[in-house]
């Protein structure tokens, strides 16, 4: 009947008809021809919905290019599909990795293509990184971009205000020589937060990596391995402190690490007073009803420096895949430039407690988006700045075995099954073994 209707419509009527179905078969077909770009992620669930909303926005405001997110467990589950694609097909165009503290292996793997040759053909205008050019993550020996650096946190301390009130603590905040936090946690235990005074869920970061930086010394010798090769030598610094967690595990200061989200969980449902944890859980918790809490540097030994360092950059960037067609490499770049735009790049930042993308990015935040987080815009700024010899990053071949290793033996100490220079001593002449062997696979 609608056909007949059609042919059977009056002059006017039928030129209207006709250039609707034109339309809607124009519009079908640019649908049909949009540039798949797949991107695989280990977001977390509160980060992963708000990516989700800006692929929507990018996907609605333009046809050529349309972008479908994949979500995994974790980055193991990622490079467990990534070695499972034989295919270029198989693969995504963008994936989510860790630059594993030696980012030139990322990059020399036969299916990933370093962004800066992606940008030389396809360059995103106008943005400035905001991390420093001499910031080792993501970035070749030569100073050049290898992935996007597009989910880099910091680890920070957070602290919950409503406890520190209870426990009459003027001000309510944390102090930051650790001695001086461990008499707030006696306080704080004794006061209404018995159960869960500390907690944490990043022991290598906060008691090897960053307790070097944090405290202006060197992780590594040979400068964090940017010199030479690296060696490990936990001196009675590291000796000291992983003696002090120990105690704190044993007198239930701290509660010990926890995994996966449960420490940060526990946090933002208002059963611990202090977290030791990344930046990229603050989005989260400043969205979660009843949480009143505030963010901190980590604290340092004023035996060992005048005043703290700043901690390493962490977490990921979006790398990406080659052997794509030249429209697909097009697409990708497209959606890359599309996130780095000031308004984009500054929502990202706001919404997840990532590091700025660009230096536009942070400019374009509002003051009031600091409101109630402390130290937070302090701590985000520093990271613009030259980072200094001890503070640019480390260079570690086998590193994720390596990590692996420590947190193991991080764990057996805190559990009281081996002594603090015990482990570290043991950790050390392991991570030596390691390094000297052949780069091995995640």
């Amino acid at each position: 009947m609608k056909f007949q209707w059609l042919f059977g419509a009056s002059g006017p009527m039928r030129k209207l008809a006709w250039m609707s179905a034109g339309s809607l078969l124009a519009s079908s077909m640019a649908v049909s021809a949009a540039t798949e770009i797949r991107v695989w992620h280990s977001l977390s669930p509160y980060n992963t919905a708000v990516f989700e909303d800006l692929v929507k926005d990018f996907n609605r405001s333009q046809n050529e290019v349309n972008v479908k997110l994949k979500a995994f467990e974790n980055e193991d589950a990622i490079e467990a599909a990534l070695a499972a694609a034989k295919k270029r097909e198989d693969r995504p165009q963008l994936v989510q990795l860790d630059d594993d503290r030696a980012p030139e292996q990322i990059a020399g793997r036969s299916y990933i293509q370093p962004l800066h040759v992606l940008l030389a053909r396809h360059p995103i205008k106008d943005a400035k990184w905001f991390l420093s050019e001499e910031n080792t993550f993501a970035r070749d020996g030569k100073g050049r971009l290898l992935a996007f650096p597009y989910m880099v946190d910091i680890p920070v301390m957070y602290y919950n205000i409503e406890s520190f009130k209870k426990a009459n603590l003027k001000p309510a905040v944390p102090q930051r020589a650790w001695n001086a936090l461990q008499d707030q946690l006696v306080l704080l235990a004794n006061n209404g937060s018995r159960r869960c005074p500390l907690t944490s869920d990043q022991p290598v970061s906060i008691n090897l990596e960053n307790l070097a930086a944090v405290n202006n010394q060197l992780y590594t010798s040979n400068d964090n391995g940017l010199k030479g090769k690296p060696a490990f030598l936990f001196d009675v610094m590291y000796i000291r402190h992983l003696s002090l967690m120990i105690s704190w595990v044993r007198t239930e200061l701290m509660v010990k690490p926890e995994f996966g989200a449960v420490a940060a969980k526990r946090f933002a449902n208002n059963e611990c007073a202090v977290l030791f944890s990344t930046s990229s859980n603050l989005g989260w918790f400043k969205g979660t009803k009843k949480l009143d809490f505030s963010v901190s540097g980590l604290p340092y030994y004023p035996q060992v420096t005048d005043k703290p360092g700043n901690p390493f950059v962490g977490g990921s960037a979006l790398w990406v895949t080659a052997g794509h067609s030249k429209e697909s490499d097009a697409g990708s770049a497209r959606f890359l430039g599309w996130l780095a735009e000031p308004k984009h790049a500054a929502l990202w930042y706001q919404k997840t407690g990532f590091l700025p993308l660009t230096q536009q990015a942070f400019a374009q935040t509002d003051p009031s988006y600091y409101k109630d987080l402390g130290e937070w815009q302090s701590l985000v700024a520093v990271h613009a700045r030259s980072p200094g010899n001890r503070g640019r990053g480390f260079r570690i071949d086998n590193y994720p075995q390596i990590h692996a290793m420590f947190h193991r033996t991080l764990e057996q100490a805190l559990n009281g099954q081996q002594p603090a220079v015990t482990a570290l001593k043991t950790a050390a002449v392991e991570a030596g073994k390691m390094m000297a062997s052949k780069p091995q696979p995640r």
